[in-house]
């Protein structure tokens, strides 16, 4: 841990791999605690979306005692899912943070067929919400993805 880490300044997610070993070489993403202070809009939303799926881990192991992780994913060709929340070692679900209403990322359907991926969303902060989390992904606001996750 850092000492920025330590003061609560900023925490890191690491990247998903069934290598734990290879997966620690690989570069970790730091997010702000708080993400107001990012300038800009996009990875400000971003940062918002792992601060609240952070506490949502720690919320799950402080009250069920399972062993919740926040990961993202990223392969050698650069397609990346922005989160995923791991269960036990397995992945619960994948959220990709858009800052417009967009369709569905193509990475989304890529990692969902290779790693299994139970249910895969794609949160914004407009209004619009189409498709099917378990079947290709979903676009939804992201108060409706905390609210169907159980992050509230």
């Amino acid at each position: 841990m850092t000492i920025l880490e330590n003061l609560y300044v900023c925490f890191r997610i690491s990247p998903y791999s069934a290598n734990r070993a290879r997966a620690l070489k690989k570069m970790q993403k730091c997010y702000l605690w708080d993400w107001a202070l990012v300038p800009a809009g996009g990875p400000r939303f971003e940062n918002l979306v792992a601060s609240h799926l952070l506490k949502y881990c720690h919320f799950q192991e402080d009250q069920d005692g399972y062993k919740i992780e926040l990961c993202y994913i990223r392969d050698t060709q650069g397609r990346e899912l922005d989160f995923v929340i791991l269960k036990n070692g397995k992945p619960l679900f994948a959220v990709e943070c858009k800052s417009g209403e967009k369709n569905l990322s193509p990475y989304i359907s890529y990692f969902q067929e290779r790693l299994s991926l139970p249910a895969v969303y794609q949160v914004h902060p407009g209004q619009r919400d189409f498709g099917n989390e378990k079947k290709g992904g979903r676009v939804l606001p992201f108060p409706n993805f905390c609210i169907e996750a159980g992050l509230v």
